[in-house]
């Protein structure tokens, strides 16, 4: 347990965020730059606070800092739980967030009200998902970002935007439903939603209480995989995603992997090898479903003609690979999936960006023209002139070699973080016992490794293709204006996926000992249920 102010670090990332946001109500719409200001300087605090909130969580491991907020003892008071985990998230919704904010002073702030007051309430919600400890609070700070998320998908207004935002509430409150349901069926049979607790007391549920105790996680669980975007569940999430303002699409590429953190969680914890009758609970629908998520992703990716909708199945394909990896039940793939979830989510937001950036110098017509040549051949080859010679303008060839490097890291080549991701996936999944012990592989892990490749090489198609019809055969040749604000988040998230190559090591050294710590959540339980209140006043009596 970390003593002294530093300890108060770890509610600073939920009150932050809220404290910022209702601080910009007070002002005037028309103060846009001071309103930029304070988000900005909000977000930039943030990833300070998370950097250091990470340090506290590796020293502390396999442990975890515990914070009582009313200084009430666990499982009676509501707990704030930091380990290395929630600690890794926090660190990425900070760059993103930073990326999203200053990406949207250029032209989004201005497209409607309260727009950086709305994203300081998701922040805000997705630091509470993160680092939570019980679950009712869970379903709290999951409702405060869906709430503000159904303001900035529907931010900027427009009929796409508004047919794919109410599809995307609708959705997601039937999500709530659910996460609702399954919560009040767990704290019948438990009594507790304290998720230590919870951990304690799930091996020695009744037998006849065993299967209501099962139904209420599966129904927990289908919130979760409905945010994740698991098929058939997740039908909504491409044209929502691809409808969504730039900046929103980038920071709701991580809002998927919250339903990916709490089913890693909760699996682990919940459902590990010490939860007796209910061990490894649902691995199966989560791996098969995953594999499927996959399946239909990579044929989305194929199909897709607009690069919104190949952004977002490219979410489809993350989601489904990091469910299948967490249905497998091979605790050493473990560390390569959180590498790869860190890599994806921040290629993903790069790239949403950067469509933004691309489609603004391209006309409809010439891109449903483009698609009819495409399809029909020669017999449309000579609708537009051939130029030959023309040099390719500065704007252009940065736009080009940003796209360039995303294509790389969706489709996982050298020499970035998405070869390194992959690479590590599919030699833990052929290795499931460690170098040395070899085991025999399960005909699910064979196909698991196939659809990675596969769906590498849809990238690669797809992304090949979009390429060559936007950079290379463009029949406009019209040159977007971009100016430096909004180029900068794209190229930064790109700078980051490279440093994450060449830091590699450390980095999975960090993944591997966050992953060793959630097969062995004995620690964690002891952490919360032993945490001391403040001011040194003994631990009531039970």
């Amino acid at each position: 347990m970390t003593a002294g102010w530093l300890h108060h670090l770890i509610v600073a990332p939920i009150v932050l965020p809220l404290v910022a946001g209702a601080f910009m109500l007070l002002f005037d719409e028309r103060k846009r730059v001071l309103k930029a200001t304070i988000s900005l300087a909000s977000s930039v605090l943030l990833l300070v606070m998370a950097v250091m909130l990470m340090g506290m969580a590796d020293a502390s491991a396999p442990g975890a800092n515990v914070y009582l907020l009313g200084n009430w003892p666990a499982p009676f008071g509501i707990v704030l739980v930091l380990d290395r985990l929630s600690a890794l998230m926090l660190v990425l919704t900070s760059i993103l967030a930073i990326a999203a904010v200053v990406f949207s002073m250029a032209r989004w702030q201005r497209a409607g009200p309260h727009f950086h007051t709305i994203f300081q309430i998701l922040l805000m919600g997705l630091n509470g998902a993160f680092l939570t400890g019980d679950l009712f609070n869970l379903f709290v700070f999951f409702e405060v970002m869906l709430a503000a998320s159904y303001g900035l998908v529907l931010h900027g207004s427009g009929p796409l935007r508004v047919k794919a935002g109410l599809h995307y509430i609708a959705i997601n409150l039937a999500a709530s439903s659910l996460f609702l349901i399954g919560v009040s069926l767990l704290y019948g049979v438990t009594g507790t939603l304290n998720m230590a607790d919870l951990a304690q007391r799930i091996p020695h549920v009744a037998p006849e209480d065993r299967m209501l105790l099962e139904a209420g996680a599966a129904i927990l669980g289908l919130a979760f995989l409905v945010k994740a975007g698991m098929w058939p569940l997740g039908f909504w999430l491409p044209p929502a995603y691809a409808a969504a303002a730039a900046p929103v699409a980038a920071i709701f590429a991580l809002m998927t992997k919250v339903g990916i953190y709490i089913l890693l969680r909760l699996s682990l914890l919940f459902f590990g090898t010490g939860a007796g009758a209910s061990a490894g609970f649902g691995s199966e629908w989560l791996l098969f479903g995953g594999m499927a998520t996959m399946v239909f992703g990579l044929i989305g990716v194929l199909a897709s003609q607009a690069m919104g909708r190949l952004a977002g199945y490219s979410v489809l394909i993350s989601s489904g690979t990091l469910l299948a990896v967490i249905g497998t039940g091979n605790t050493q793939i473990i560390g390569g999936a959180l590498f790869y979830m860190v890599s994806s989510t921040l290629a993903i937001s790069a790239f949403f960006l950067l469509i933004e950036l691309v489609e603004r110098g391209q006309d409809t017509a010439a891109n449903v023209l483009a698609v009819t040549m495409e399809a029909y051949g020669d017999e449309y080859e000579d609708a537009v002139d051939e130029e030959i010679g023309l040099a390719i303008p500065g704007t252009l060839a940065i736009l080009g070699a940003c796209f360039a490097v995303s294509a790389i890291l969706l489709i996982g080549l050298p020499p970035f973080s998405g070869f390194v991701a992959k690479f590590l996936l599919i030699a833990s999944i052929f290795n499931p016992a460690g170098l040395g012990h070899p085991a025999p592989i399960p005909a699910t892990s064979w196909i698991l490794v196939t659809l990675i490749v596969l769906s590498g090489l849809s990238a690669m198609i797809a992304m090949t293709r979009t390429g060559i019809r936007t950079f290379w055969a463009s029949l406009e040749g019209k040159v977007p204006r971009v100016l430096v604000i909004e180029l900068a988040p794209v190229v930064g998230l790109l700078f980051l996926c490279l440093v994450l190559t060449i830091q590699a090591g450390p980095a999975m050294r960090y993944m591997d000992e966050t992953a060793q710590s959630l097969q062995v959540p004995q620690a964690y339980i002891r952490s919360v249920l032993a945490a001391p209140r403040a001011g040194g006043a003994e631990r009531e009596s039970q």
